[in-house]
């Protein structure tokens, strides 16, 4: 997600990893430096994004707070409240973030978090240069996890959807490299139409849906097949952190 992030921005970067070469990788990508250390990143950059594993907080944390007063931490890591980044960084101004891939090519999504008392001088900054690669949605952190069920796996729902048609048309004697056009245009169509009736799916559905007619009989099986069914599943496996 940290190379997601940066190539949307297509910004120079300053950036470490565990991993230098990999660091020094995606500096080379977009523009910047790799750094050795977090702490010489934390006393050069103006803000600083955490994009490692959520365990790793206690680890990174005492590299970074406090090494310049009043920087802001802007955190990506699943399943951890501003309350356990504000104990890892106290005194310093915390974000929290759940993007998804998409902001690699200026599309994505993020949900965000925020403490009541952040400067909004400071909110409005962190929120400008997200705005650049995704549309943001604040919400009440009670309901991140929540967002992170829409979001943070959508992409991965939406290419899974992409290849099960491809598949079931490729059965019906389309080559596999015409079926993907055609179900990834039509997908990309279909959101651009649904944006542009304010998310109205059901009207959508109804102009296209004759009664009787194919798309009727379609969605009758999607519906007997239990594709409903299977997302609430995969929302609560999402929220929950465990397969059901």
């Amino acid at each position: 997600m940290a190379g997601a992030l940066a190539r949307g921005w297509g910004d120079p970067i300053l950036c470490s990893d565990v991993d230098l070469a990999r660091a020094e990788a995606l500096a080379a990508e977009v523009g910047g430096e790799a750094v050795a250390s977090n702490g010489e990143l934390a006393r050069r950059a103006d803000v600083v994004f955490l994009c490692h594993k959520p365990e790793q907080l206690d680890e990174v944390a005492p590299e970074v707070a406090g090494v310049k007063p009043g920087q802001p931490i802007v955190s990506i890591l699943a399943a951890t409240p501003l309350s356990a980044l504000q104990a890892a960084y106290p005194g310093q101004p915390v974000i929290r973030l759940m993007p998804n891939v998409a902001v690699e090519v200026g599309r994505g999504v993020v949900c965000l978090a925020e403490p009541p008392d952040l400067d909004p001088e400071l909110s409005a900054r962190v929120l400008a240069l997200l705005e650049r690669i995704a549309t943001v949605v604040r919400l009440p952190e009670r309901q991140m996890e929540a967002g992170t069920a829409a979001i943070g796996v959508g992409p991965a729902y939406v290419a899974l959807l992409v290849e099960a048609q491809v598949d079931a048309i490729v059965r019906l004697g389309i080559p596999a490299p015409v079926a993907s056009e055609l179900v990834s245009a039509t997908m990309a169509g279909t959101l651009e139409l649904l944006a542009a009736r304010d998310g109205d799916t059901l009207a959508v559905r109804r102009a296209v849906t004759s009664p009787g007619g194919s798309t009727a009989r379609g969605l009758a099986a999607l519906d007997a097949h239990g594709l409903r069914t299977a997302f609430q599943a995969a929302a609560d496996a999402v929220v929950s952190g465990s397969w059901r």
